[in-house]
């Protein structure tokens, strides 16, 4: 155990370092440096990085005075040179872990990042893992080539952890501070100095006795929702077919004060997260020649969602004697969720691919997403909407319910309405085609 890296914590005199400067890392960055610590960002973007360093924030999260102040005062600052790990007394790991067009996990941000470790690994420092991977990859990956390449000791020399970030865009109660977070060391000396750093920046600490517990609470947590909302999401399509509402089902079950949790359907899955998490998990069960069937099941219901939306889209053009093909069209919201400006996995980006390969011309409105760079491309969103632009369209799709519009202006001007969201009430308007809800007719 180092006493000295103990001290430094304690007296908050270490210097942490956040390397990934995301959605994930620039919030985690500032949480530092709330608890009064020194933070330095690492980021292999150079343009992010020169942002950062001129005070420009681009995280809705992350409170852009506080931020300012900070970078003023020189308690935060970027760079894009990992030697300055030299310097640093922590670095937490917050890079990107996607998948490739297989499905299989994508890991190289993370061995880009060990790639520098290596070079500059020394003795008192602790290293902590974010980002979201298999079970496995602080031990086997990490651990590996740090002791190998550096003749440093795990537990002695250095210290390890992977801790899950658990971040809820736009989120305003659930917060980094308050929400616990969950940290497995490779040796019990290094869960230790984990749960002292962090507990000094988060109400609630939960030490697990291993990263592999502490890799598989992210993806238990994310591959329980995706199953869930695949669930309801087939229930949307039966209760279509059953000439039921699926809202009112739902409403009535969470009724039930015992035994059931409220999740709603929607056009698809969206964020970093939940449309990726449980493809690492299913990924590793290969390897073990286990076939993870309930991740593998929920993934093709939740994957199909925007086709479903693009034909419900087509039988209520069809009412107009219309098809999609040529028929102008207004997207309601492009972020996963609403009232934040993240894009990621977004169906809403699926479901405006598929109408434009049908044909449709498409224009979108959102208030937090004024253009939307994508597969290399760039699309504008219209800049306002109103009664006269809305009417306009041969149909308006709601596929992202921020709070910001007036829905039941909406559905009075425009021609025909397919709500994804439950946005509409079905008494509002008669040209409504709605997620979930069968017409008896």
């Amino acid at each position: 155990m180092s006493e000295l890296l103990l001290a430094k914590i304690d007296g908050k005199t270490a210097t942490i370092g956040v390397i990934g400067l995301g959605y994930v890392g620039l919030p985690l960055a500032m949480e530092f440096n709330r608890s009064g610590y020194k933070v330095v960002g690492i980021d292999i973007d150079a343009k992010r990085v020169a942002k950062l360093n001129r005070a420009e924030n681009y995280i809705q999260d992350v409170d852009s005075l506080f931020f300012n102040k900070q970078v003023r005062t020189g308690l935060f600052s970027a760079t894009t040179d990992f030697a300055l790990i030299r310097d640093l007394d922590v670095v937490s790991i917050c890079v990107p872990t996607p998948l490739n067009k297989l499905k299989d996990p994508d890991i190289s941000y993370i061995v880009a990042v060990l790639d520098e470790l290596v070079k500059y690994l020394h003795q008192d420092i602790f290293i902590v893992l974010e980002s979201t991977t298999y079970p496995g990859t602080t031990r086997e990956l990490i651990l590996a080539r740090l002791e190998s390449e550096t003749g440093l000791k795990v537990g002695k020399d250095f210290f390890l952890c992977f801790s899950p970030e658990r971040v809820d865009p736009g989120n305003p109660v659930y917060q980094i501070k308050n929400t616990p977070k969950v940290i497995g060391g490779i040796t019990p000396a290094c869960t230790k100095v984990g749960t002292e750093l962090y507990s000094r920046v988060i109400d609630t600490v939960v030490p697990v006795s291993s990263p592999e517990s502490a890799e598989l609470v992210k993806l238990l947590e994310n591959t329980f929702r995706s199953i869930n909302i695949g669930l309801v999401n087939e229930m949307a399509i039966i209760c279509e077919k059953l000439g039921v509402d699926v809202w009112e089902v739902i409403d009535a079950a969470a009724s039930k004060p015992f035994g059931y949790m409220k999740f709603v359907p929607g056009p698809g899955l969206g964020g970093h997260c939940i449309p990726i998490d449980p493809h690492y998990l299913a990924w590793k069960l290969k390897s073990l020649d286990y076939k993870a069937r309930f991740i593998e099941l929920a993934g093709e219901i939740n994957t199909n969602m925007p086709n479903h939306v693009v034909e419900l889209i087509g039988s209520g053009l069809n009412r107009f004697k219309k098809s999609i093909n040529g028929s102008r069209l207004l997207l309601l919201g492009m972020a996963y969720k609403k009232n934040i400006d993240d894009v990621r996995e977004s169906p809403a980006l699926d479901v405006m691919r598929l109408l434009e390969n049908q044909g449709a011309e498409i224009d979108y409105f959102d208030p937090f997403v004024p253009t939307i760079h994508w597969n290399g491309d760039t699309k504008q969103g219209l800049e306002q909407i109103s009664d006269k632009i809305v009417s306009t369209y041969d149909a308006v799709v709601i596929l992202t319910a921020h709070t910001q519009l007036d829905y039941n202006s909406i559905s009075k001007a425009a021609r025909l309405i397919i709500d994804t969201r439950n946005t509409i009430r079905q008494d509002q308007t008669e040209n409504l085609i709605k997620l979930g809800v069968g017409s008896t007719k």
